[in-house]
């Protein structure tokens, strides 16, 4: 018996992390096609068309609804005794990169973003302590490493603003690493001491000045609580609000000061970038397929009607190839043919 079918812009990438074929897990399978996620090159998953794909199709074909996992799990599954008996050929015609935007379900929110109006009269900025506290960031590396190490007196002069020091550190995480020399590693000292097993580094052993800045601010905190009272300064659990001992994010940081709630990721282009060896940067998008599936069933005549009357009685008209796209059976053939 013999299958043909047409198919055009068939998905030929995955989304979602897991296996389609086995039972979903309590939380579902994670989306792993945002931006952020295809900064790692496993999340960018090519697919093909493999049995299981043909098997879902023939499945499909006779009115079967269920998931491919949940009709194999029946005990009266249909192609029990005909899986071994199925081949394929897939001829594909043309395959296209394409630049799509996918629409974010899961309600992630845009780290660099916010939303409402900004509160510059929140107490962080309007404390006895506030000067104090944020001039940290007003130094430059040598006066931070100098007030870490030796308690230096602020002089620096930072404008009371959530946005100022919101871009402040976005200036601050462009600099460049910073080799441990004494100074360097001076301040390490004094950080470890104080914030034990907060790593400072980053995958090449260098410093990174973003992280002194994060330790630094807490650093203070700690210095001038015998002087004033911090607890405008802190939430519940005793940290920063957007700021940990290493890392300054925005969208957190921006929520206590905006009227609005976070900002919501609603859609991002699908794309990864690589490196290949000899060839440099590879950028890699959507991938959309369409061609010929030829399926080969080996069984006799009869055996080939039936499921033929089957597929008619069916109705299925069109329907997806994978992942999107658009297929359809163009003919079927009762004649008995060997598998591929």
């Amino acid at each position: 018996m013999k299958i043909e079918i047409e198919y055009e812009a068939s998905w030929r990438n995955s989304f979602l992390d897991g296996d389609n074929n086995k039972a979903l897990p309590k939380k579902g399978r994670k989306f792993i096609g945002s931006i952020t996620a295809l900064k790692k090159s496993e999340n960018y998953i090519t697919r093909e068309v493999t049995h299981n794909t043909v098997m879902g199709i023939l499945n499909r074909l006779i009115g079967e609804q269920r998931k491919l996992y949940q009709a194999r799990e029946d005990k009266n599954y249909f192609f029990k005794e005909l899986e071994s008996l199925v081949s394929f050929k897939d001829d594909v015609k043309v395959k296209n990169s394409e630049l799509v935007y996918l629409r974010n379900m899961s309600g992630n929110t845009d780290q660099n973003s916010f939303t409402g109006m900004i509160k510059t009269n929140d107490k962080m900025f309007t404390s006895d302590y506030s000067k104090e506290f944020w001039n940290v960031l007003a130094l430059d590396i040598d006066g931070l490493l100098e007030f870490i190490v030796q308690g230096k007196e602020l002089n620096g002069d930072i404008r009371l603003d959530p946005l100022v020091i919101s871009d402040r550190f976005t200036e601050i995480g462009k600099f460049k690493a910073l080799e441990e020399e004494e100074q360097v590693s001076k301040a390490l000292v004094v950080l470890e001491q104080k914030f034990e097993g907060t790593n400072y580094k980053n995958n090449k052993d260098k410093v990174v000045p973003l992280n002194l800045y994060c330790s630094a601010l807490y650093l203070q905190l700690e210095r001038l609580s015998s002087e004033y009272d911090l607890n405008s300064a802190l939430t519940k659990t005793g940290t920063i609000t957007g700021i940990s001992k290493r890392l300054f994010t925005k969208k957190d940081f921006m929520n206590r000061f905006t009227t609005g709630e976070k900002k919501k990721i609603f859609g991002n282009p699908y794309i990864a970038k690589s490196f290949v060896q000899g060839e440099g940067q590879v950028t890699s998008m959507l991938t959309k397929a369409s061609g010929t599936l030829e399926i080969l069933i080996d069984i006799k005549k009869e055996d080939a009607k039936s499921l033929k009357n089957m597929i008619e009685n069916a109705g299925v008209s069109s329907f997806y190839l994978g992942k999107k796209g658009l297929a359809y059976v163009t003919s079927i053939s009762t004649k008995e043919v060997k598998k591929i």
